[in-house]
């Protein structure tokens, strides 16, 4: 059988063309700057032209600060170019010890583990912490690194339950809470998981009425809050300071590839012993390289200069408020939120990418986000804010907003 009658061959050329033909093709846009406020894209003939970045995650405008970008060449300097090995056998150097004791002492826990995603933090996380009879509790709506941990676990522990509660729905949530504690089956841990910020619709956890039904319930409280660093709370320390929960949160799962920087990386926050148990049985960590010296050097820097300069968290703020209100004032409806996400739902998927490619033409990249990332019918322009924005990049947006 050659390579062109092969059944994956004919059905994934079906696909594609499917997507062409309905407008739902995703087109990779080459960079050729470093991310910033304002970035050059590649064009079809080759050039560059000039565009305002307002889909990036580099929430404080850290991907390119200058005393970040240092740190990482130092940390090249000082560790080379790559760890070489696994962290158990030779690939632990003094600057991830640095940085996870910066992300404890950040996050308000006792210890910290890095990992080079938040993708591979996640899978560590509940296939090495469960066993059989533990069960996870997760929001509707929870991050696919989250969704894709919770099917992964029982394969690798048999025994282990799953189930999942409307999203942001406490009366569910104690629902299946309580479903759990009458379930013979579930005789070990109950977990509760959810994300901080919710990346599409930009809306937050309840972090409060969550923790307050994890102690009824005995239950430990596990918060993805990887759109939440550098964004919520006084300082930017995340969901659970915006409620004053420092402290009162069981795991987090991070990144360090969004407002801390903006480069690689994620991490497990928790208590010295799930940290320890981590590093023992974590599939992820005993079986793939460390993270790179240089880009634990880089964030370590980031998330000192967040703790140092809290107006940056101020200005963030400002932004979005000013962004929110000119989007509306344009006839635009933007969910409600308190993060820097701004998502315009559009409903049609080609929609939300023609009026993408729209804005684009205009100079202004945004994405237009559909099935699979959402859910059919609720494509949307998803605008995500930075601290780098001027008043004048968000009067650009606007009216470039106005002319679809």
């Amino acid at each position: 059988m050659t390579t062109a009658t092969m059944p994956f061959d004919a059905r994934t050329t079906d696909l594609l063309a499917q997507l062409e033909s309905s407008g739902q093709l995703k087109h990779l846009q080459m960079i050729g700057s470093p991310m910033d406020a304002e970035i050059r894209l590649r064009q079809p003939d080759g050039s560059f032209k000039d565009a305002l970045c307002f889909c990036s995650n580099n929430y404080l405008g850290l991907a390119n600060h200058p005393e970040v970008v240092e740190a990482g060449i130092q940390g090249l300097r000082d560790f080379g170019a790559g760890t070489a090995s696994v962290r158990f056998i030779c690939g632990t150097f003094t600057c991830h010890e640095t940085l996870e004791q910066t992300i404890a002492d950040y996050m308000g826990t006792e210890a910290s583990y890095t990992f080079v995603s938040c993708w591979t933090a996640s899978e560590a996380l509940f296939p090495t912490c469960c066993e059989a009879g533990d069960i996870i509790v997760s929001d509707a709506l929870n991050h696919a690194c989250i969704i894709d941990s919770m099917r992964l676990t029982p394969v690798i522990k048999k025994g282990v339950h799953k189930a999942v509660y409307h999203h942001s729905d406490m009366d569910d949530l104690r629902t299946k809470l309580q479903a759990a504690k009458e379930n013979p089956e579930v005789t070990g841990q109950i977990w509760v998981v959810t994300d901080g910020v919710f990346s599409m619709e930009g809306d937050i956890a309840d972090l409060p009425a969550m923790r307050t039904l994890c102690d009824e319930f005995g239950a430990m409280l596990v918060v993805d809050d990887s759109h939440g660093h550098g964004v919520m709370g006084l300082t930017g320390r995340g969901t659970h300071e915006h409620y004053d929960l420092l402290g009162q949160i069981d795991v987090f799962t991070g990144t360090l590839g969004k407002g801390l920087g903006g480069g690689a990386g994620g991490f497990i926050a928790s208590s010295r012993k799930l940290i320890d148990l981590i590093t023992q049985r974590g599939r992820p960590t005993l079986f793939s390289n460390a993270l790179p010296a240089t880009v634990a050097c880089s964030a370590n820097k980031a998330i000192e200069i967040v703790r140092r300069e809290p107006e940056r968290v101020a200005k963030l703020r400002s932004n979005v408020a000013s962004a929110r209100s000119k989007i509306k004032d344009a006839g635009f409806d933007v969910l409600e939120s308190p993060t820097a996400i701004c998502p315009i739902i559009i409903g049609d998927t080609a929609e939300a990418i023609r009026m993408s490619n729209r804005l684009l033409e205009l100079g202004v990249f945004v994405i237009g986000f559909g099935f699979p990332v959402v859910p059919e019918g609720t494509a949307r322009l998803r605008i995500q804010m930075s601290a780098a924005h001027t008043d004048e990049h968000i009067e650009t947006l606007v009216e470039a907003l106005k002319k679809l």
